[in-house]
């Protein structure tokens, strides 16, 4: 059997199940890949290996440790079936079960309803604290539109990184693949930072994220317009392919302002400018242009956004598979 080949059938399940279910509280894969990168960080660190030399290193441990682990967990369901019907159903029930844990779309549609609700109760402090598991940027003076723009922001690049970047790899390579993607995405997130501890560190797994994250950004852009398109006719769909071409460039990541700038412009909303992060104001440029009076049920349109977009991706990449296999 070949571990880096899924059926169509499991990524669909996969992506259900977590539409559906969403993530466990506790036991998520993804805290226990954090876990490998903290304790290699300290140890690497002990050893005063902190510079790009060092977090080159990480990166090549924890990368490989998880790859290797994740083929050992595929190879391990495959014996499985060779056992009976029994073991063949289970094992193609665990691989659905464990895979939908590295997609995240209830995920970011729950975090954000939870926020809206929150603002929409005047429970502003509230909502700032909730907003501190989507965003790096200080929240503490956020008011309720800055708090919402944020929301969205975090949307648009989570459905890039959490949702059609893990089931693009997913059908490329298989498991091992999703795990891959997801490695070095939580590396970034967690080493990727330009501040003096990890300037030189996480260069490297950061400049990584960005050449897996590349063609996967620019896929969402575009789901994100045509998504526009069927929810909210041909003029979003056309303001958000100017916005994206116009201002997806601005941003500093070279990838998150594609999705960004496409629901801006399919919102009719401006995105991005001044934030504070960790006490200190960084000058980013706007994206987008405000249209119109700002809606407060904006937070909903981009969930819708984002909902069907990650379901447009799905069905046209099956498709597309299928067609070619």
């Amino acid at each position: 059997m070949n571990p880096f080949f899924v059926d169509n059938l499991t990524i669909f399940s996969s992506f259900c199940v977590d539409l559906i279910i969403g993530d466990p509280k506790r036991f998520h894969p993804i805290s226990g890949i954090g876990y490998l990168i903290t304790k290699t960080e300290n140890f690497l660190r002990r050893l005063k290996l902190y510079g790009k030399f060092g977090g080159f290193l990480l990166f090549v441990f924890v990368v490989s440790t998880t790859f290797s682990l994740s083929i050992l967990f595929v190879e391990f369901l495959h014996y499985l079936k060779s056992k009976s019907t029994f073991f063949c159903y289970l094992s193609s029930l665990v691989l659905v079960f464990v895979s939908s844990l590295f997609l995240a779309l209830r995920g970011l549609i729950d975090c954000s309803a939870y926020i809206e609700r929150l603002l929409n109760q005047d429970r502003i402090l509230e909502a700032r604290q909730a907003l501190k598991a989507l965003v790096g940027r200080d929240t503490e003076r956020l008011d309720d539109i800055q708090i919402r723009k944020a929301v969205i922001e975090s949307l648009s690049e989570n459905l890039s990184d959490a949702v059609i970047a893990p089931l693009f790899y997913f059908l490329m390579g298989g498991f091992p693949f999703l795990v891959l993607y997801k490695t070095v995405n939580t590396l970034d997130s967690m080493v990727g930072y330009l501040n003096e501890r990890y300037k030189d560190f996480g260069w490297f797994s950061a400049k990584m994220d960005d050449l897996l994250n590349f063609i996967p950004a620019r896929i969402t852009g575009l789901m994100i317009v045509v998504s526009a398109l069927f929810l909210f006719g041909l003029k979003s769909a056309k303001n958000a392919f100017k916005i994206m071409l116009r201002d997806g460039r601005k941003h500093l990541s070279p990838n998150s302002g594609i999705p960004e700038a496409a629901i801006a412009g399919a919102l009719g909303i401006r995105l991005g400018g001044p934030n504070y992060y960790h006490g200190k104001l960084i000058e980013k440029p706007y994206i987008g242009d405000e249209e119109k009076e700002f809606r407060k049920d904006v937070i909903r349109l981009a969930q819708k956004i984002v909902v069907l977009s990650g379901i447009l991706f799905l069905i046209l990449s099956l498709s597309v598979r299928s067609i070619l296999c």
